[in-house]
């Protein structure tokens, strides 16, 4: 994807027309404490239609997706975490350039909360963006994730763009049994092959697609997020154009993707403007193209009743002034991580006798279940690095960087894509650069954005002194 040089980057006055759909803009804090309690915990959710039963779930607060947590820049998280399930869990937030120490990620950074249990996240989000969160415990993250556990994070810029509409587009999968349950996860399954890939595809938890009507030439940001387990989502915009603000929560100067289509790895983030057909009763759509299957709708838009006050014309997003501008790559860090297929195996026994996961993958020829004892590198704040990812499977690869955001390199030069990831694709039998400052100290994952394969070999770690 390349810059669209029609469209330039201004900064923006006033405010948004309207929050992002009907969830509230931040779930209820204690009135004493400002500390807002998830609970890990058994819900139920209409994922098919009547008279089908509701489909048992996990969710924070029972719910799916969790409690929207919309924040201003420089105000402070504060969530306490309890454990109702019968699993160990954490909270980890996904693309956010944490503290180290609140990372949730187990095993790596803190203890995991064991059933029962509490923990309180308290940070202070340096970046405007679109996050999210979801657990960060091996090995059972994937079903974790699989059976709801995820919701959005929100921290508003300054001065955000405006729009008719603000709507939060998660989208997600579920494998479902006769009775609308959940089919059961198993690691020696779920995390060999492509994975996880449900056939019933949901925008915020309900049966896509999702319909709007809403008055012509609406202007409307979609912040889109691919809450799936192992599910790549390329969508095509029919009867609008959309313009892209940001990517995995850090803005870009915006452009017009390619043949008005995006793809989202799972985990991925983009923060899409579109502006609505003019006149009543048009239509326009957000479509997931089929891959082996057919194409489907997400969201159908339909205009009605008078066309809304007009807007100003859209632009970019004020770039973060916190990211560098220039990365040093002839003084950075080089590091190898090679993706390979594992010839399958249960892991060593634990101390109680009991097997691990399978092990269906390796890195840098090492396959373990879960974080390896040695950083892959150990380097200095402010050093800069460069990470040479080779994918010698015949699937495509995720990874997902903690900590920290990347350039993604050009494959032929020095140069870089003008947007900054949190994660990196890598098609199958390919190899892909991206390049960073570790300018945040502590331990920092590099795992797999495909859920099951975290635990069956593909996480690694490094180290900022």
């Amino acid at each position: 994807m390349r810059p669209c040089a029609a469209i330039t980057r201004r900064a923006f006055l006033g405010q948004t027309l309207a929050s992002i759909i009907t969830l509230p803009a931040w779930a209820e804090p204690s009135p004493e404490s400002g500390v807002l309690t998830l609970e890990a915990r058994e819900g139920r959710l209409r994922l098919l239609p009547e008279p089908a039963p509701l489909t048992p779930v996990w969710g924070y607060n029972g719910a799916v997706p969790g409690p929207v947590l919309r924040i201003k820049k420089g105000q402070e998280v504060k969530v306490r975490l309890v454990n109702r399930l019968d699993q160990p869990t954490s909270l980890t937030w996904h693309g956010v350039r944490i503290t180290n120490s609140m990372d949730g990620m187990a095993g790596l950074t803190q203890e995991p909360v064991e059933p029962g249990g509490a923990l309180e996240y308290r940070f202070t989000p340096p970046d405007s963006g679109f996050y999210w969160y979801h657990p960060g415990v091996l090995p059972f993250f994937s079903e974790q994730l699989g059976r709801g556990l995820f919701g959005a994070l929100i921290v508003e810029e300054p001065e955000p763009p405006m729009a008719s509409r603000d709507l939060l587009v998660i989208l997600s999968d579920w494998t479902l049994e006769n009775g609308g349950q959940i089919a059961g996860f198993n690691l020696a399954a779920d995390g060999m092959g492509a994975g996880r890939t449900g056939p019933l595809v949901c925008v915020n938890a309900q049966a896509a697609p999702a319909a709007h009507t809403l008055p012509p030439s609406s202007r409307l940001r979609l912040r889109i997020l691919n809450a799936a387990s192992a599910r790549f989502m390329v969508m095509s915009f029919g009867g609008m154009t959309p313009v892209i603000l940001a990517l995995d929560g850090q803005p870009c100067e915006s452009f017009v993707p390619a043949r008005h289509m995006i793809p989202l790895a799972p985990g991925a983030r983009a923060d899409v403007m579109v502006g609505l057909p003019a006149g009543d009763g048009a239509e326009a759509s957000l479509t997931l193209m089929g891959a082996n299957e057919p194409d489907r709708a997400l969201i159908v838009f339909k205009t009605a009743g008078d066309t809304g006050p007009a807007l100003p014309p859209a632009g970019s997003l004020p770039l973060n002034p916190l990211l560098p501008n220039v990365i040093k790559l002839e003084a950075s860090h080089r590091a190898n991580i090679v993706i390979e297929a594992n010839t399958p195996r249960v892991s060593e026994k634990d101390a109680k006798g009991s097997g691990g996961p399978p092990l269906f993958w390796k890195i840098n020829g090492v396959a373990l279940p879960g974080f390896p004892p040695a950083p892959l590198f150990s380097i200095k704040r402010g050093t800069p690095v460069t990470l040479r990812f080779v994918n010698r499977t015949p699937f495509v690869q995720q990874m997902h960087v903690h900590g920290h955001v990347l350039r993604l390199l050009h494959d032929l030069d020095d140069g870089w894509e003008p947007y900054w990831r949190d994660g990196v694709l890598i098609p199958e039998g390919k190899t892909k650069h991206a390049a960073f400052v570790a300018d945040n100290p502590g331990k920092w994952a590099i795992v797999s954005g495909m859920a099951a394969r975290q635990a069956t070999g593909l996480a690694a770690w490094f180290l900022v002194t």
